[in-house]
């Protein structure tokens, strides 16, 4: 059975950090592309970062750059990302996803049905 289980989401004041995980179990780990996106009140899914089998390719979408950073460890079949100087604009549900490949067209990274297996959200709230 396929599971991506995320935790580490929560209320953290704007500056403030997060680290979140995504526990894998299933399939496997070491041979996908990772994901994290997001979607916030009202508004579409977005992708914010990806990161490939051997941890030697990262993206980010420009909002988080110099801000997020996403790692994984396939010992252990977590994924991560570090959320740091959050905004009150990074609050959304936050989503592990994953996929055997990067998808270069962003509206193909922003499509859950591109995606072959996700999680089922932590929430991140920034705000004083």
């Amino acid at each position: 059975q396929v599971q991506l289980v995320e935790s580490g989401g929560g209320l953290v004041q704007p500056g403030g950090s997060l680290r979140l995980s995504c526990a894998a179990s299933g399939f496997t780990f070491s041979r996908v592309w990772m994901y994290w996106l997001r979607q916030a009140p009202g508004k579409g899914l977005e992708w914010v970062s990806a990161i490939n089998t051997g941890v030697s390719t990262t993206y980010y979408r420009d909002s988080v750059k110099g801000r997020f950073t996403i790692s994984r460890d396939n010992a252990k079949n977590t994924l991560y990302l570090q959320m740091n100087s959050l905004k009150s604009e990074d609050t959304a549900v936050y989503y592990c996803a994953a996929k055997r490949y990067y998808s270069a067209n962003e509206n193909t990274r922003n499509d859950r049905r591109s995606y072959d297996f996700w999680g089922q959200g932590t929430q991140v709230t920034v705000s004083s």
